[in-house]
């Protein structure tokens, strides 16, 4: 084998290792320390409190929302409520409510309120929202009775364009 052949290699398997680490940690972003920050804060007995452009980062994955709480017990963070424009962004998805919930111990986000999801074009709209970030599952649900709107809805393109 020459000198540049022997060189390559190596060279591309760690390209591979690179190329193959942003899927698995997104697999994985449950699993990743939560950072947080916004314009103003407070630590509270039971966690902490974030006012104005409030945010909170898992891995790849956002929520941001007008003020979140998040809420500790034995010094580890078990949920996060968030309310007033939410947000929730992944990599493949963006979820628009007036409410959420992510609760840290089963991975998953509640998110409640005129829910939207969007993937791509693909758009799902309903009352309440489960996404699981460990298992990337979603389930939809309709408004509740007696509220407007009961059904859920979407439009889905295909992905041949045709």
């Amino acid at each position: 084998m020459n000198r540049k052949v022997r060189t390559f290699l190596p060279l591309l398997a760690i390209a591979g290792v690179l190329a193959a680490a942003p899927a698995g940690a997104q697999s994985n972003a449950g699993d990743q320390p939560v950072m947080y920050g916004a314009n103003s804060g407070e630590y509270t007995s039971n966690g902490f409190a974030l006012r104005g452009a409030a945010e909170v980062l898992q891995g790849t994955n956002r929520l941001r929302a007008d003020s979140i709480n998040g809420f500790t017990a034995g010094g580890d963070l078990q949920r996060v409520e968030a309310s007033g424009s939410v947000y929730f962004v992944t990599a493949n998805e963006t979820i628009r409510g007036d409410r959420a919930v992510y609760t840290l111990g089963n991975g998953e986000v509640v998110v409640t309120g005129d829910v939207i999801l969007t993937q791509g074009k693909n758009v799902l709209t309903g009352g309440r929202l489960v996404y699981n970030v460990r298992t990337e599952q979603a389930r939809m649900e309709g408004a509740p009775r007696g509220g407007s709107g009961t059904r859920i809805q979407g439009v889905f393109y295909p992905q041949n364009g045709g």
